[in-house]
């Protein structure tokens, strides 16, 4: 085998490699900063993603090949410390771009928040007469078809004879009547410090993953 032909070989591999990345579907992962984004990276793909204590770790958009689909971790939005809110703005405008121009390669979507923190964000901003980016992504994320998933994280801060109301009114605030438990299509309990949700959460994945490939 001459050193040509090795290396059209090679080339010819890593170009099948690229169109075969390229067709797998994507399943993204948006929230606010601090809400346990990098964490569930982790624990899905089993690497190590810098996870931090302050707001504003993840700047930048990162992929994970994970054999049927890539998953793609989104920039966190809402206040980032020591970032300029124009700055904030900017990252925001990017999360909205990535997922229009991507969104017929999306097979759906993750939007975490944090239990505890949430009811009282949308507060603050009801009484500004302004709606929480949150509910805005998630709506965003509704229109497009996206399939998306709230993944309620640090569900441990709420005391446990207290979920199922605390929960009532999450899924109020995202404008679905409670009780909870008629949403568990698209409402995920966990504590993902606790492995709590994990279970549940690949699952769903994997069963639109495949609803895509039969679709597309």
């Amino acid at each position: 085998m001459d050193e040509e032909f090795k290396k059209n070989l090679k080339k010819f591999k890593k170009m099948a490699k690229l169109k075969d990345y390229i067709k797998k579907p994507q399943v993204i992962i948006v929230g606010r900063s601090n809400v346990g984004k990098s964490t569930l990276v982790r624990l899905i793909t089993n690497k190590n993603v810098r996870v931090g204590k302050k707001p504003g770790v993840t700047l930048k958009i990162n992929k994970y090949d994970m054999g049927n689909y890539i998953l793609v971790d989104l920039p966190g939005f809402g206040f980032m410390t020591g970032i300029d809110k124009k700055v904030q703005d900017k990252i925001k405008d990017k999360i909205v771009k990535y997922i229009e121009d991507n969104a017929e390669k999306i097979a759906c979507s993750i939007i975490l928040i944090d239990a505890k923190a949430f009811p009282e964000i949308v507060d603050r901003w009801d009484k500004r007469d302004e709606i929480p980016i949150d509910i805005e992504m998630f709506d965003f994320l509704n229109e497009l078809e996206l399939n998306p998933l709230i993944l309620v994280n640090k569900m441990d801060k709420i005391k446990k004879n207290l979920w199922d109301r605390h929960l009532d009114n999450i899924v109020e605030l995202f404008g679905y009547p409670a009780p909870w438990r008629q949403w568990l299509d698209i409402v995920v309990v966990g504590s993902l410090k606790n492995i709590i949700g994990l279970k549940n959460i690949t699952y769903k994945i994997n069963n639109y993953v495949e609803l895509y490939y039969k679709n597309y």
